[in-house]
Order: structure tokens, then sequence, then C-alpha cells
């Protein structure tokens, strides 16, 4: 039995949930689960449909892009990945996701942030989901998905101009690449499918909200607050209580 069993069945599971939350037509997403004592990954395969995967599928990496176990070619996006948990990892981060889904995908190639407008948003974060700008030519054609990864953690670590200062990932679980689509993370690779749902359920609401009144202005901040707060902060009140 392979040490990396466990992992390889949380990415697949993971992975099962892309067409089953609608986030991706085809093969057009990847999950991946991150393994933090080993430090490695297991990341579904490159353009296998998702109704033909199986959990021997997946293919474990390392960070520095080394196959570990696995006989398929990973994802195309796997240098994205490897750099997000570089970046990442150290902030809880334990499965990321990439999808081409609809709505969030229409708000990255507007190159546009998706704004805070109701408590649907606030509910998960207290900011409009960041968008990044485009990747320039000399990184595109030094390492597409690679300087993709580093394009968002440098956007995390340093701000995006216009938009926003530095970033948690552990607050912001999700972000658009100029002209590409949403990335989302989380505590698991199920809790980053997770956010690629809400993300996209987000960039829908956002997106009619906008058509009804092209003047609607952010949600006021103490509704924000409230929102976040009651399912987030110390005081949060939303769910059921742990029994002792």
């Amino acid at each position: 039995m392979s040490v990396y069993e466990s992992l390889k069945e949380e990415a697949w599971k993971a992975n099962l949930e892309i067409p089953r939350q609608g986030l991706a037509l085809y093969t057009w997403g990847n999950v991946s689960a991150w393994d933090n004592g080993r430090a490695v990954f297991a990341i579904k395969p490159s353009g296998v449909p998702y109704d033909e995967l199986k959990a021997a599928d997946m293919v474990v990496m390392d960070l520095e892009g080394t196959v570990v176990e696995g006989n398929l070619n990973p994802s195309s996006d796997e240098p994205t990945h490897r750099v997000l948990y570089r970046e990442f990892a150290s902030r809880g981060i334990r499965g990321i996701v990439h999808t081409h889904s609809t709505h969030a995908t229409a708000w990255a190639q507007a190159c546009r942030p998706i704004p805070l407008l109701g408590t649907t948003h606030a509910d998960h974060m207290r900011t409009p989901v960041p968008c990044t700008p485009y990747l320039d030519a000399d990184a595109v054609a030094r390492d597409y998905e690679r300087e993709t990864g580093e394009l968002i953690a440098q956007a995390f670590r340093n701000g995006i101009p216009g938009q926003c200062g530095s970033l948690d990932p552990a607050e912001i679980p999700m972000v658009l690449v100029g002209g590409h689509g949403p990335f989302t993370w989380g505590t698991s690779a199920m809790k980053a499918v997770y956010h690629a749902a809400v993300l996209e359920e987000m960039a829908r609401i956002a997106l009619l909200t906008e058509s009804l009144n092209p003047l609607v202005k952010s949600l006021p901040d103490y509704i924000i607050e409230k929102h976040y707060l009651r399912k987030h902060g110390p005081g949060s009140y939303y769910g059921q209580k742990k029994k002792d």
C-alpha cells in the first residue's frame, strides 16, 4: 500500500466535485491536495476526463517539480499549484483548485475584481475578489504556468495597484488571474472546491446585480463586518456548536 494513498484519494474525490458543481466543461479544471508533513501534493493528471478518473491516477509531486509517485503526466497547471503551496502552505493551505467556471472567468477576462455588493459575498470575505493584471510577454515566454503562480503570490505579498494592499491567503481564499480564470484554495482539497463554487456564485450574483443597477455601490462596511464576523470572528455564532 502506498504511503500516499489517502492523499491521492482526497485529491481524486475533490476533483470529482468539479463537474458535480458545474465548475468546468470537459477537463477544464483541476484540484490538488497537500501533505504538509511530507511536503508533497497529489494533483489530477492532465487531460483525463473526470468520469474516467481513478484515485490511482493522481500524480504526487514535490516542490521541486519531481514526480514522487504516478505514471501519468500531471496537470499542465501543476507548476502554478507548486508555487502557491510554496507561498501559502505556512498559512494552512492544504488544497488548491483551478477552473474556468463561466461567471468567474468572465470577470477575469474583463480584468475586473468582483465588487462586494451583498451579504452572500460578505459571508465569505470582507473585500472584493482581487483580479491580477495580465502576465507580461516575458513571463509567458519564460514559464507560463509557473509565472502564473508567481503573479498570484506577488499579488498577495505586495498587493495589486489600484485594488488592494497585501492580502492574507488564509482570509482571501480566491483570486482571478487577468484574462485567464479563477484559482481558489482552502484548508483541504474539498474546502478549496467549496470556495470555487462560492466564487462562481458570487461572480454570477454580482454580474446580475450590476446588470439591474449599473450604479450599485459596495455594501456598507457595518453590514460587511456583521456578516463576516458572525461566521468567522471570535464570537461567531453561525452553525452548531461542537459538543464536548
